[in-house]
C-alpha cells in the first residue's frame, strides 16, 4: 500500500460527481448560472447597500456581511469546480486543497454566525423598538461582524493543520472539492481526532447557533403574542419573513447533507456530492432574491437604478 505525506508535494485527484463523470460539462450549465447569479445577485445588494445612505442601519449591514461570507465560499468552490467540468483540470496540491477547504467551511461558519447577528436585530427591532439604534450602533455592527469572522477563523483553521498531521494512503477524493469529511476518509487508519473535531465543530456552529435564533425567535413570539393591534403583529411577522427564509434555505440543506455524510450509507455517492454543492452555492443563490422581495428598501433602490435615465 503506498503511503503518501505532505513533504513529499502530495497532490490530491478530484473526480468530480462520482458516476456522472461522463455529464460533467451538461452539470456545468446549472452550476455556471448559479455561480453567475451569486455574482450579481449578491455583488448588486453590495453596492446598493455601499452607495446609498439610507440603507445604512444596522439590518442592511449585517445584510452586506452576509453577501460577502456567500461571495467568498462561492469564489472559493465553483472556479475549481468549472474547471474540472470543463478542462477535466481534476489535480489539486495539498496546499490548495487545505486553503479551499478553510475558506468554504470558514465562509459557512461566518454566515451563521451572522445568522445569529441578525436573529438579534430582528429581537431589537420588534420587541425594542424605541432603543433600536441607540443599542445596535455601527460599532456594535462592526464588533459583532469580527466575531463571526473570528469565529470562523478559529473553528476551521484546526481543520487542515490537523490533517497536516496525517499520512494518506489514497489521493482521489469522489467529491468536486476538498470537503473536510472526504479528505478525512483518504487517510490511513480512522483519523479519530479529525472525525471527533468536524463533529464537534457541526454541533457547536449548528446547533448553538440555532438555539440562539430559537431563543430569540421565542422572545419575538412573545412579544407578538402580547400584541393587541392586527396591523402591528402583521408588520412584525414581516419584519421577521426574510430572515426565516433565508434560515430555511441555509440549515435544511446543511442538516441534511451532513447527516447522509454520516449515517446515510444507502445514498448513492453522487447523491452526497450534489447535496453538498447544493447546500454551499443554495443560499447564496436564494439569499439576494429573498430579500430583494421581501424588502422595500430594496426593490425601491433596484427600481430607481433601473429606472434612472442618462446624465
Amino acid at each position: 500500500m503506498l503511503i503518501f505525506n505532505h513533504s513529499s508535494f502530495l497532490t490530491f485527484t478530484l473526480t468530480g460527481i462520482p458516476g456522472l463523470e461522463s455529464q460533467h460539462l451538461w452539470l456545468s450549465l446549472p452550476f455556471s448560472s448559479m455561480f453567475l447569479a451569486i455574482l450579481i445577485g449578491n455583488g448588486a445588494i453590495l453596492f446598493l447597500v455601499a452607495t446609498e445612505p439610507t440603507l445604512h442601519s444596522p439590518m442592511y449591514l449585517f445584510l452586506a456581511l452576509l453577501m460577502v461570507a456567500d461571495l467568498i465560499s462561492a469564489l472559493a468552490l465553483v472556479p475549481k469546480l468549472l474547471c474540472l467540468f470543463w478542462f477535466n483540470d481534476k489535480d489539486i496540491t495539498a496546499k490548495a486543497c487545505f486553503t479551499q477547504m478553510f475558506f468554504i467551511h470558514g465562509a459557512s461558519v461566518v454566515r451563521s454566525a451572522l445568522l445569529v447577528a441578525m436573529a438579534f436585530d430582528r429581537f431589537m427591532a420588534v420587541c425594542e423598538p424605541l432603543h433600536y439604534n441607540t443599542i445596535l450602533s455601527h460599532s456594535l455592527v462592526g464588533r459583532l461582524g469580527l466575531v463571526a469572522l473570528a469565529k470562523g477563523v478559529i473553528l476551521i483553521l484546526p481543520m487542515p493543520l490537523l490533517l497536516q498531521r496525517l499520512t494518506f494512503c489514497h489521493v482521489v477524493i469522489p467529491h468536486t472539492y476538498c470537503d473536510h469529511m472526504a479528505v478525512v476518509k483518504m487517510a490511513c487508519g480512522h483519523a479519530i481526532p479529525n472525525r471527533i473535531y468536524g463533529l464537534f465543530v457541526i454541533l457547536l456552529v449548528v446547533g448553538l447557533d440555532l438555539l440562539l435564533i430559537g431563543f430569540s425567535y421565542g422572545l419575538i413570539l412573545q412579544a407578538v403574542v402580547r400584541f393587541n393591534s392586527r396591523d402591528a403583529t402583521c408588520k412584525a411577522l414581516n419584519t421577521c419573513s426574510a430572515h426565516l427564509f433565508v434560515i430555511l434555505v441555509t440549515y435544511v440543506p446543511a442538516l441534511f447533507s451532513s447527516l447522509t455524510h454520516r449515517i446515510g450509507h444507502s445514498i448513492p455517492p453522487h447523491a452526497h456530492v450534489l447535496l453538498a454543492n447544493l447546500y454551499l452555492l443554495l443560499p447564496s443563490v436564494l439569499n439576494p432574491i429573498i430579500y430583494g422581495i421581501k424588502m422595500k428598501e430594496i426593490r425601491h433602490r433596484v427600481a430607481k437604478c433601473l429606472c434612472r435615465g442618462p446624465a
